[in-house]
């Protein structure tokens, strides 16, 4: 039995994980105790056999924390008995309201041991010299007018005192807790931006060390494709062919995965965009890439954002390529590229009436490396629209898209 207290401590705790870190913490400490879920049952106990302190959480079916500790508080056989409350303090009101209680400190969840039995200890020895005559417990009420509310205080000064210091002190704790974790979320900060400029160093080693010996690639296949007088045979052609395939799209996979490790870490440099001429300015080099594809593209006039310029260039690419090469199949492709209203703001959408997708795999679209159609459809490296959906967010819009197989797709965005 541990001697600072002579007789048992009575807890009040409705959830059972911190009954069982209390009763934990009584055993741990040899100390005699009692645990009751509800008020109610610890007033009866209560009456049949008196603490030596009562520790209670506040928040409780039933009678809550502060209406328990004022019963016992105005009880003449259970007054001087000292009343530790389990709070969060979130709210200043909680210090009134616990003022108002007659409560001697306030420990807030989740609690450190050794500050816990700290208090014990001290509430024990007021205790005995409240027992003693040596601390007086009667005080004449203070009227205190907080938030427009006017609230009367009973409590002694020496309780008072004891309860604002305990308060200071979970304040202090917390100041401490905050500071170690602002040290630490530095820290991490400074480990991410080593992260990113070490990936940023890799990307462009990648990107240089890989896009050169496919542009060796490239050339020679090209320059054997297109030699007039090369005595490969047609069968030997083919297969030259498939590797200038191979290479173009391996290069246009270095292109596109730079492109979404970068997305999220540029910053924006945001200004009057004309969407319209950008389309317009993009559009050969895209028709270039499918050329056996002839399709009809309609670009609005005007189409006015506040946006990143550089950045808007890699999603119309995007989005418009995409229009071209899944139309690119259909007897009489079109596109359209057009703004309207939508819930007072621009939504932009890129419209097609090509292959089109099912919409339960709409969900799909944007994950990097998903593709709906096949490579042998439709060629592709399945991060393009992912890298659009972090540029739309970095802006502060949204991307959706809707579509039925073999009608089309619309694209829509938001900007803001």
């Amino acid at each position: 039995m541990n001697e600072l207290v002579s007789g048992y401590i009575l807890a009040v705790e409705d959830s059972l994980v911190q009954a069982k870190r209390l009763e934990y913490f009584f055993k741990k400490h040899q100390f005699d105790y009692r645990i009751f879920s509800t008020a109610e049952e610890a007033l009866v106990y209560i009456g049949k056999r008196v603490p030596s302190l009562i520790i209670s959480d506040i928040i409780m079916p039933g009678i809550d924390g502060y209406q328990f500790c004022r019963q016992v508080k105005e009880n003449p056989s259970t007054s001087t008995i000292p009343v530790i409350l389990l709070t969060s303090l979130q709210d200043p009101n909680d210090i009134i309201r616990g003022l108002q209680a007659g409560a001697d400190n306030f420990i807030t969840k989740p609690y450190d041991e050794k500050y816990l039995l700290s208090r014990i200890e001290h509430l024990i020895n007021n205790k005995s010299q409240i027992e003693e005559g040596v601390i007086s417990l009667k005080a004449d009420p203070i009227n205190l007018r907080y938030r427009g509310e006017e609230f009367k205080i009973t409590s002694g000064r020496r309780q008072i005192l004891d309860l604002l210091v305990s308060v200071y002190d979970t304040a202090i704790q917390r100041n401490e807790e905050l500071t170690s974790i602002k040290m630490k979320l530095e820290e991490t900060n400074r480990s991410l931006l080593q992260a990113n400029e070490d990936l940023d160093a890799f990307s462009r080693t990648v990107s240089h060390d890989l896009k050169s010996p496919l542009a060796v690639i490239i050339g020679f296949t090209s320059a054997i494709i297109d030699n007039p007088e090369s005595t490969v045979s047609e069968e030997e052609r083919g297969y030259v062919k498939y590797i200038l395939e191979s290479a173009l799209e391996m290069t246009q996979l270095i292109k596109d995965l730079l492109a979404f490790s970068q997305s999220g870490r540029l910053d924006l440099k945001e200004e009057e965009l004309d969407l319209s001429d950008i389309a317009n300015d993009i559009l050969g080099g895209i028709l270039l890439r499918y050329p056996n594809s002839k399709p009809v593209v309609k670009i609005e006039s005007n189409l006015k954002a506040r946006a990143d310029n550089k950045l808007m260039r890699v999603v119309l690419d995007n989005l418009i390529g995409n229009a071209v090469k899944y139309s690119s199949k259909t007897e009489s492709p079109e596109i359209l590229f057009g703004k309207k209203e939508y819930f007072g703001k621009d939504l932009f959408f890129i419209q097609d009436n090509g292959a089109g997708f099912e919409m339960s795999k709409a969900d799909k679209l944007f994950q990097p490396f998903v593709r709906l159609h096949s490579g042998v459809e439709y060629s592709g490296t399945g991060v393009g629209l992912s890298t659009v959906k972090r540029i739309i967010e970095k802006h502060g819009g949204e991307i959706w898209a809707e579509s039925e197989p073999g009608k089309g797709a619309t694209f829509f965005f938001t900007l803001e």
